[in-house]
């Protein structure tokens, strides 16, 4: 046995490093193993607001501000020549009014960086095989890259993951989502009309087609991800290599194709992302506690997967910390509970974008300001604020409001 620690965390994504430098600061010994070698690419790259309550709390949001990213003021979504527009200085909560666009390569190596600048060991290229749970504590073993096996003893186990699901593989926790299957194509590409738009500082979202929609983010480095995302078969039309494939998308909506028409791709080729949706039967369990999108991811939209992972690392940091104060915890009420209501919120918008409710709500003509600043903080993130009822009664408010408006149109 080579190591003991306090917590072992797994994967030095934001959901690992959020939570490794919370509980480091609180004078925890931290180890976190990390299966790739960084940085690399993962998706995820336009945060929102909320995210930066839980940098600001593990102390990385000096560094990050420090690297230059694009800063992200809102939101656009455009329909048939319809604009809905929102700037997060208008929203409901009282919280941040801005985050960042990032390549999440350079984000994530960030964060990864200052945990270790902060004494945080990260053991890169290392992944768990086997994970041992006893009273009051566990034996993980790990291999690394050369295929060489150790094993850590820690008190607590952190599972920020991520795609990989570490824990919910080994011990059967997964479960399908009832999300329908998805795909994206998506790529980095020059953006050389970029100043003509006029709008680098939010994420602009096309609907394409009823359940196919584009997301375009604009980075601080010039260029831009620009993406697909709809049913499977919907890419099925489009003929040639995935290169090939990706061109002709980019031809398909008329506004992407003027503004990217003599864009050049940053990557060889473009990449793809299916059916990623996936939940878990618990969050915790005996001395391990599950972060992020190890406990379920919903979809691309409205970008809920990494505030989703920086808000569950913050709140399960802390009760990890009082976990090993020898406080009582009760996992479900504090933990559990308060995630899947975050997760429901941001459920019952995804639904609502893919069945076409929030259509008649996004771009009404004369919408209501203060309706409009409500479900501009749920866009922000900040879903966990119950006195925003398009908060606390999510699915009654959205399904509602829909229906009136479009009967209201349709009298006219």
């Amino acid at each position: 046995m080579k190591k003991e620690v306090d917590v072992l965390v797994i994967g030095a994504g934001p959901a690992g490093s959020i939570a490794a430098a919370i509980i480091n600061r609180a004078g925890f010994s931290v180890q976190v193993v990390e299966k790739m070698r960084f940085p690399r690419f993962v998706i995820g790259e336009s945060l929102l607001p909320r995210c930066m309550e839980a940098l600001e709390e593990a102390g990385l949001l000096d560094a990050v501000k420090a690297k230059g990213f694009q800063r992200k003021d809102g939101a656009k979504f455009v329909m048939d020549g319809n604009i809905c527009d929102f700037n997060f200085s208008n929203q409901y909560t009282n919280g941040w009014q801005w985050t960042w666009q990032v390549p999440r390569a350079d984000f994530d190596k960030t964060l990864a960086d200052e945990c270790e600048r902060m004494g945080v060991s990260i053991s890169y290229e290392t992944e768990v095989t086997g994970i041992e749970i006893f009273n009051d504590h566990s034996i993980i073993t790990v291999k690394d890259a050369a295929g060489n096996t150790d094993a850590v003893r820690a008190r607590f186990i952190v599972d920020g993951s991520g795609y990989g699901r570490v824990i919910p593989r080994l011990f059967g926790l997964e479960r399908p989502s009832t999300q329908p299957a998805r795909k994206a194509v998506f790529c980095h590409i020059t953006d050389p009309l970029r100043s003509q738009a006029f709008e680098p500082n939010r994420i602009i979202v096309y609907v394409h087609n009823p359940k196919t929609w584009i997301w375009v983010i604009p980075f601080s480095n010039g260029n831009t991800s620009v993406g697909y995302v709809g049913d499977p078969e919907f890419f099925d039309s489009f003929e040639g290599t995935l290169k090939e494939q990706y061109q002709s998308l980019l031809a398909a909506e008329p506004e992407i194709a003027r503004r990217f028409e003599n864009a050049k791709m940053i990557w060889d080729e473009p990449k793809t992302l299916q059916n990623w949706s996936v939940t878990t039967d618990t969050f915790y369990g005996a001395g391990f506690v599950l972060t992020g999108n190890v406990t379920e991811f919903l979809d691309p939209v409205f970008s809920s997967g990494v505030t989703l992972a920086s808000v569950s690392a913050q709140m399960a940091a802390k009760l990890v910390i009082r976990h090993l104060n020898g406080e009582q915890v009760n996992w479900q009420e504090e933990y559990m509970a308060p995630m899947k209501k975050g997760v429901d919120v941001f459920r019952t918008y995804v639904t609502g974008w893919y069945d076409g409710a929030l259509f008649p709500i996004f771009f009404a003509p004369k919408p209501d300001l203060e309706i409009r600043a409500q479900i501009c903080s749920v866009l922000a993130g900040y879903v966990w604020d119950e006195t925003n009822p398009f908060v606390a009664r999510h699915e009654k408010n959205v399904r509602g409001l829909s229906n009136f408006l479009a009967a209201k149109k349709s009298l006219f």
